[in-house]
């Protein structure tokens, strides 16, 4: 018996034994999890944060804990069609060339050739390429296809023929300049070019002084950085040869559309309307502004690192930059911008933007503001992208097609992609291009816990009548001629007359919605861009310097000489 309890206690020390290292490796393997969910999972300081940059929008009075500033998932009442501009029917494109605008063959000199070598971004290239075939015209030469800059800050090593249509560019123009691929050989040997460059917006008078008597010496000749080298005040015939090359001859190439057009259809099959958003908050592009935005001391740490790259930028005022409107809106400020103007919370939205400051954090208010978010990155597949993923300016091509193909265009700054794609929608039809009025707005963000909803979007669509794309907004002539090609749009009178005699589709007489026009234009008439002309007005280049290189209402980086040449093309596009 003694015996056989022996056994038994034997059994169970061994059956302990064996579970011992069992239930410790169990256990091991609990902590560890344990930790790691420790390590990774937010603290409830960052989840906290993120729940007040992801908010919903809503701020709640404390004496009586009701509502005050809550945005309702519809948007903002709107008293207009936030798909199209207004009256946009009774406008149109019109650059052909008048009776006295010479044959081509009659005004092309023999041993005459200009070359061009362009400076930045695409869109500051294009700009270069369409006053390019203007000057050849004035010097009555034949147009080499001009060089695109391939040592710019954006480092992209695509010839012309890559991103471009060099055959229809060619053919297009024909009438109005002689093109050529490459200069012509004498003697076995290539003809060699003398290089020069002009000031910015040389006018006729300027080329016909500083470039043709050189040209009638050396036959060839070689502009160099050849970006806004032309004046905005041409004659009729002149800016309306600008319209041709800029809206019809500069087409991109067969893959770069095919490619641009996909992205587009991808779009539509999702929505019926879309809006593109230029979104420019990248870190440069902060840094160079001189703005802050609320993120402590590691904003101003990373943002004075990167602005000690250049000497040319020096620390400025951010409040005053502000409420001088110099500072681009935050993703959550052009979101609630949109809502305001009655733009619903299932509104698609395609972005065009590098990499935002602050990542998705700074992304996510918009995104809950709009959670039908897009770039070309989310609706076509790595690769798809790859022929064209390592060339920026490809890429920003690409990103050009879906913005122009868009219903409403959105602009957070004042570059050459915004300026020429509010100079084509205008051409096009006048497509709705919204410039956020940030010298206005600047006062309504911060007191949104004091206001209603209600009170907030109708101040948002007051501030932001005469920024919206509509027809005569900008005055003809004023501005940056890329951007407001006026000379080109032609006024379409039997079209307004069938319209009034339409039924009014708002029940008001046309003599109230005139008003109602002028009224709009005239209230913000202080808050317009003012649009000056660098060469033309020597007082304003000589003020730009001491302003440190800022001008105007809006963000401006076009068309402005820095001792910094890689800071300038950064900033262009």
């Amino acid at each position: 018996m003694a015996s056989q309890r022996r056994r038994h206690h034997l059994y169970h020390h061994h059956r302990f034994n064996y579970l011992v290292p069992v239930i410790s490796a169990i256990f091991v393997a609990l902590l560890i999890l344990f930790c790691l969910l420790s390590f990774f999972a937010p603290s409830p300081v960052d989840r906290d944060h993120l729940r007040h940059r992801i908010q919903h929008f809503e701020t709640v009075d404390a004496p009586t804990g009701v509502s005050v500033f809550r945005v309702p998932s519809r948007g903002g009442r709107s008293d207009r069609d936030i798909w199209s501009s207004r009256n946009a029917n009774f406008y149109h494109g019109c650059s052909e060339a008048s009776k006295k605008f010479a044959k081509v063959e009659d005004i092309t000199q023999p041993n005459r050739y200009l070359a061009i070598a362009t400076s930045g971004g695409l869109n500051q290239q294009r700009t270069g390429i369409t006053d390019a075939v203007v000057a050849a015209r004035i010097l009555n030469a034949t147009l080499v296809i001009p060089k695109l800059d391939q040592k710019s800050f954006w480092k992209d090593a695509s010839n012309f023929s890559e991103i471009f249509d060099a055959d229809w560019f060619i053919s297009t123009l024909s009438k109005d300049v002689k093109i050529i691929m490459q200069l012509p050989r004498k003697g076995g040997k290539t003809l060699t070019s003398s290089n020069m460059r002009v000031p910015r917006k040389c006018n006729e008078r300027c080329y016909q002084i500083r470039v043709l008597p050189v040209l009638l010496k050396r036959h060839v000749v070689q502009l160099s950085k050849f970006d806004y080298r032309l004046s905005n005040k041409l004659d009729t015939d002149l800016q309306k040869l600008r319209c041709r090359v800029n809206y019809h001859a500069l087409r991109f190439t067969d893959p770069i559309r095919k490619m641009g057009e996909t992205l587009v259809h991808r779009m539509r099959l999702r929505s019926k309307h879309y809006i593109a958003l230029h979104l420019r908050f990248e870190p440069d592009m902060l840094a160079f502004s001189g703005c802050y935005y609320g993120g402590g001391d590691k904003e101003r740490k990373e943002l004075g690192a990167i602005r000690k790259r250049w000497k040319t930028l020096h620390i400025s005022n951010p409040d005053k930059e502000r409420r001088h409107g110099k500072c681009p809106l935050t993703p959550q400020e052009v979101g609630l911008m949109l809502r305001a103007l009655g733009y619903d919370s299932d509104v698609h939205i395609y972005v065009a933007s590098g990499e935002v400051y602050g990542g998705e954090e700074t992304l996510a208010p918009l995104k809950a503001l709009f959670p039908n978010f897009y770039s070309k990155e989310t609706i076509a597949t790595k690769e798809e992208l790859k022929p064209f993923s390592t060339f920026s300016s490809r890429m920003a091509a690409l990103d050009f097609i879906v913005c122009d193909e868009s219903d409403v265009f959105v602009t957070n700054n004042n570059g050459n992609m915004a300026r020429i794609l509010a100079g084509r929608r205008k051409y096009f039809g006048h497509k709705p291009t919204i410039r956020p009025n940030a010298k206005k707005l600047y006062h309504l963000f911060p007191n949104t816990t004091s206001m209603t909803w209600e009170a907030f979007a109708s101040k948002v669509r007051t501030y932001q009548r005469g920024f919206m794309g509509e027809p005569n907004e900008v005055r003809p002539g004023r501005g940056e001629f890329h951007e407001n090609p006026s000379t080109c749009i032609c006024k379409d009178s039997e079209a307004k007359t069938k319209k009034e005699s339409l039924p009014r589709k708002y029940g008001k007489d046309d003599s109230a919605m005139r008003k109602d026009v002028i009224a709009s234009d005239d209230q913000n008439d202080d808050d317009e861009p003012e649009w000056p002309d660098p060469t033309d007005d020597e007082e304003y280049q000589k003020g730009l310097q001491d302003r440190g290189i800022y001008n105007g209402t809006n963000l401006d980086y076009d068309g402005i000489t820095t001792e910094e040449p890689e800071l300038e093309e950064m900033l262009s596009d």
